[in-house]
């Protein structure tokens, strides 16, 4: 974690307790004012010093000339017709990147990036079109999941958010939720609609069960365990009780594979879900798929796969995008379903969400439920996930780093 020092504007949401302790000890200060400090940030919402009011004046001035609490500048924040939202961040040098709030009936989740652009550069994505700019720091990852949060509780009982959701996506929701409040609840072909990614709003559930932030996946923009330190420590921060406390086992990290990373973050005492980007069944269409593919085989990720299960009895998830015409065949159904049963995993099937001038088609919906009836028939733990955002660009491959030069507001954010 970040090491507080006497250089002004240290990201407080990368400063871990025990080192803000030690700031406050080396000032011959009482070292429980840090407590106090995380209390109000963590627990109360607080956005700057002034408003930690059980901290006497004088403090609370050197704490504003030594610590920032929040980065970065909301550019954009859009909302889709199924309330997903994204937020476009810019920090202070220039630099943007993009994390999204997926709400659900039962759960929040922030999707949140690890690096400004991504290395990877897989074929299908937009995230890593412009290559690798920068890696982001612990505490900017955490700020993407505090800015979400404050997403989240700013709603209020009965309403959609307090901070306010777009008048388009109310109005493009309006019919999905008078058909969910009908007798019976929502039709059949409007669950299929939900499963098959057509946006369908979350709050035309006959009940809302959380109105707190309750999860945490890193598959944003960017390649988390290609900036391991800063991650790692991001996620600490995230799980700790004086932190954001969101449980390890509500926290996905995901990643394209690289083995020797993964057998470290087994060793780290962490309860968190792993992820790993296949998509595809073979060497050779994944190394075309994904050009860091070239490093590493199937058969090291899933050996890498079996250590992380051995040392966290956490079932690791391989994640499966669905390119119609590439990785879809018979013979891929059958080596996909012999790749999980080498390891203790579940196979989450995604469905291609399209990105323009890459060249690949989502498949169509027959083709999908033939794929994963197919897996589930040879015995694999299968599922397809939801594609949600897709017309405000927040699904799963199409986040980018957007040029300054291309930013539209749309919305505050409510906060600074």
């Amino acid at each position: 974690m970040v090491t507080p020092s006497e250089t002004a504007g240290v990201h407080l949401l990368g400063t871990g307790l025990d080192a803000l302790r030690g700031w406050f000890d080396a000032r011959g200060l009482p070292s429980y004012r840090a407590d106090q400090v995380l209390e109000w940030v963590y627990r109360k919402g607080a956005t700057g010093f002034d408003q930690m009011t059980n901290l006497p004046k004088d403090l609370r001035r050197i704490l504003a000339d030594r610590f920032v609490l929040y980065e970065s500048e909301v550019l954009a924040d859009r909302a889709a017709a199924d309330e997903t939202r994204k937020l476009l961040l810019r920090w202070p040098d220039g630099a943007t990147s993009e994390c999204v709030w997926i709400p659900e009936p039962d759960r929040h989740t922030a999707c949140i990036s690890s690096q400004v652009g991504c290395p990877v550069r897989c074929t299908f994505c937009a995230s890593g079109t412009g290559g690798l700019e920068r890696q982001l720091t612990a505490g900017q990852i955490v700020e993407q999941a505090m800015r979400i949060r404050a997403l989240v509780e700013a709603m209020q009982p009965g309403l959609r958010g307090s901070s306010g959701l777009r008048r388009g996506a109310t109005e493009a929701g309006r019919e999905d939720r008078r058909a969910a409040d009908a007798p019976g609840g929502p039709s059949p072909e409007r669950s299929e609609a939900a499963r098959v990614g057509k946006e369908v709003p979350w709050s035309a559930a006959p009940e809302r069960r959380s109105r707190r932030l309750t999860n945490i996946v890193l598959m944003g923009i960017g390649e988390p365990l290609a900036n391991y330190a800063q991650v790692v420590a991001a996620v600490r921060i995230i799980n700790a009780r004086w932190g954001m406390n969101i449980g390890a086992r509500k926290i996905t990290l995901s990643t394209v594979g690289l083995p020797a990373q993964i057998r470290k973050l087994a060793e780290e005492g962490l309860q968190l879900n792993l992820a790993i980007s296949l998509h595809a069944s073979t060497d050779d269409l994944r190394r075309r798929l994904i050009p860091w593919a070239e490093r590493v085989t199937i058969g090291e990720l899933v050996e890498a796969g079996r250590y992380f299960f051995e040392k966290t009895g956490r079932e690791v998830t391989l994640e499966y995008v669905m390119l119609a015409g590439v990785n879809m065949r018979s013979l891929d159904v059958e080596r996909l379903a012999r790749i999980s049963r080498r390891m203790r995993c579940n196979v989450n099937l995604i469905p291609y969400n399209p990105v323009p001038g890459l060249g690949y088609e989502r498949p169509d919906d027959a083709a999908i439920r033939r794929f994963l009836e197919a897996l589930r028939g040879r015995g694999v733990n299968a599922h397809v996930r939801r594609s949600r955002g897709l017309s405000i660009d927040a699904a799963c491959g199409q986040l980018r780093r957007a040029r300054i030069t291309d930013v539209r507001v749309d919305a505050a954010s409510g906060m600074p």
